[in-house]
């Protein structure tokens, strides 16, 4: 089923794609996200998913969306099945997309799905008994990724006195395999008047589609000749690592250096730009992606964005589970342990 047909997310919908929002159906996520960050920051015990199944099948490598989606699941009182890798299930014996969804949603109240091809995710969703969530398929969408990227810009930048409508975005990197992109730049054009500013390698542009979709709806893209360019006034950065696993030898092997620096943002006057990027990153010499060299910055929100995440993928779950944020209120008790350091 194509992303422009697909149905609002609500209770008992499978979540495929950010074009499945508008403005409203975003602004009750994030206000959900808000009423359960308490519990993702560890401040009460929830069990409102007393019960409940989370099948959570990843057949592509995944730290961070794995283990948030997990956790957010855990944090609200459900249990989680998992498989990771191909190596590991029933498809190692061929068994097919359509059998492997029918089969564990059989298992599970809801399914959360990562696989490296295009419109896979919604292969599983048209077979699976279940609500299904895309996380991640292949070069196309990463919808909870450009979900917890917005909330992560709307608090950075309501901490700055401005808004995302009207904000200028700078997008660095791999444009073109990365799906993180896509997918913000999609979901931020429910938003009013914003400006993008882009640079990406040769060969690594942003698909005219997705491009197109933010400046028919009246916001601007700009793409610029260098970091520096693209980084020069605008409010926040978003940086992206490369998907060498996606391109030509070729043109993995030219890009060497730093994506983004500290240098950069000197050179264009922005030290204290918003700096956020969906990790991992790769802080290996030479890696061309964020350096660490900018972590002392005050506007880094990286690890913000992580933290955010959990608040965001329990939003997720209890939209499409049904669960109110009242009945969440009422089966908050407080935890008996102490889980932070004394810093």
């Amino acid at each position: 089923m194509a992303a422009s047909v697909l149905p609002p997310f609500a209770q008992g919908r499978h979540l495929l794609s950010v074009a499945q929002f508008d403005r409203e159906g975003l602004e009750a996520l994030f206000e959900v996200a808000d009423a359960v960050s308490p519990i993702a920051a560890r401040h009460g015990v929830c069990t409102v998913l007393d019960g409940a199944m989370l099948g959570s099948l990843f057949f592509e490598p995944s730290t961070r969306t794995r283990l948030s989606f997990e956790s957010a699941f855990l944090r609200l009182g459900g249990e989680v099945t998992t498989t990771t890798g191909f190596t590991f299930s029933s498809m190692a014996k061929g068994e097919s997309i359509a059998d492997t969804a029918r089969v564990v949603s059989g298992y599970s109240d809801v399914l959360v799905v990562r696989h490296p091809d295009i419109g896979s995710v919604a292969q599983f969703a048209a077979a699976s008994v279940v609500p299904v969530i895309n996380a991640g398929d292949g070069a196309g969408e990463h919808p909870s990724q450009a979900l917890l990227d917005c909330y992560t810009l709307e608090k950075e930048l309501a901490a700055r006195g401005k808004s995302v409508d009207g904000c200028s975005l700078a997008i660095l990197g791999d444009l073109k395999f990365g799906r993180t992109v896509h997918s913000l730049i999609m979901l931020m054009s429910l938003y009013e008047h914003v400006r993008f500013t882009l640079f990406a390698p040769p060969g690594l542009e942003l698909p005219a589609a997705v491009a197109r979709h933010a400046t028919e709806r009246g916001h601007s893209i700009t793409v610029c000749p260098s970091v520096e360019d693209a980084v020069r006034g605008a409010d926040a950065v978003y940086a992206t690592r490369v998907q060498r696993e996606r391109m030509d030898a070729s043109l993995s092997a030219a890009l060497a250096g730093s994506l983004l620096d500290r240098a950069h943002l000197e050179r264009a006057d922005n030290l204290d730009i918003v700096i956020m990027h969906p990790l991992p990153r790769d802080s290996r010499p030479d890696a061309y992606d964020l350096s660490n060299d900018v972590d002392d910055l005050p506007g880094l929100a990286i690890f913000h964005q992580t933290d955010n995440g959990l608040s965001v993928r329990m939003a997720i779950f209890l939209t499409v589970l049904g669960v109110s944020t009242e009945a969440v209120r009422l089966s908050i008790k407080q935890r008996p342990w102490k889980a932070t350091l004394d810093m």
